[in-house]
């Protein structure tokens, strides 16, 4: 099922070059003065879709922070790939940071149903959090999603902060609520969380609330970026109000930027703020 998933980023940027190798076996080289190095296709898992791209910063040691990119796509279809022409912009605004770009297995019709990408994040995190003598990097990381690989990054940083309690995490227009997104919606946002899910809300509602990230906020939640369009009409910018609330009556940090008159992605002006948004965010992290 194609979704409805429609993101307009129209910055250009330029792709550094990458030297395409399979780190998950290799031993990078120990010294001070370490060059810059990327590395494509990094196998985290078994299947051909888990993988991830990785780009170490030179001069990096034990404090470089680590931010991560998921994509979006409504958990069938998109690709790490489409992130390659933003690479550059994220190097050229948070330099000596490291960069990990992930791929997940994607919804079929013939299986990968939720929580398999949920799983796979998860996974992918571990791998990541495994790697950092390796990598010479720290075990700060940041979580950075687009729509479903949002949904991704706020249900890791919330639900799985166990494994590793990220720094903050940034959100452009990730759905929180899955149930209430289910009956809140027109007919196709539904029929899309059925196809993913596998199951109604009637028929599994606990799927649906262990897949929403707004039920794991806590005291202890990560600083959370929000960045929505106020005419989403695909993930409605209520869903980032409700989540704003829900961090604030925690007592968590948090930001919410609505951009008005933009809907499921955007280009242009308000694409640049963003840029500057998640800049100056993730570099206030550090502080």
């Amino acid at each position: 099922m194609k979704y409805f998933y429609c993101l307009v980023f129209g910055l250009a940027v330029i792709l550094s070059s990458c030297k395409k190798e399979d780190v998950s076996s290799v031993d990078l080289p120990k010294n001070d003065s370490l060059p810059a190095a990327a590395y494509l296709d990094v196998s985290y898992g078994n299947s051909t879709q888990q993988k991830m791209d990785v780009y170490l910063p030179a001069y990096r040691n034990e404090t470089t922070r680590l931010v991560i990119i998921i994509h979006g796509g409504g958990w069938s279809s998109g690709d790490k790939k489409d992130f390659n022409n933003f690479i550059t912009e994220f190097q050229k605004r948070l330099p000596g940071y490291a960069l990990a770009n992930l791929n997940y297995r994607l919804v079929t019709a013939d299986g990968n149903y939720f929580p398999t990408q949920e799983n796979d994040i998860n996974t992918a995190i571990e791998f990541l959090k495994s790697k950092t003598e390796d990598y010479d990097i720290s075990q700060n990381f940041v979580y950075v999603g687009i729509s479903a690989g949002a949904h991704l990054a706020l249900l890791q940083g919330y639900k799985h902060n166990d494994v590793l309690q990220p720094k903050g995490i940034v959100s452009f227009f990730g759905p929180v609520d899955l149930e209430r997104l289910y009956t809140n919606s027109d007919q196709s946002i539904p029929e899309q969380l059925k196809y993913i899910m596998n199951a109604t809300l009637d028929a599994n509602p606990n799927i649906f609330f262990e897949s929403s990230p707004i039920n794991y906020v806590t005291s202890k939640s990560a600083p959370t970026l929000m960045l929505h369009g106020d005419k989403d009409e695909i993930v409605p910018v209520e869903q980032a109000y409700m989540l704003q609330h829900k961090l604030e009556d925690n007592g968590v940090f948090n930001k919410l930027i609505v951009y008005p008159g933009q809907g499921h992605g955007w280009s242009g002006k308000d694409l640049e703020d963003s840029f500057l948004q998640v800049e100056a965010f993730i570099k206030g992290l550090a502080n």
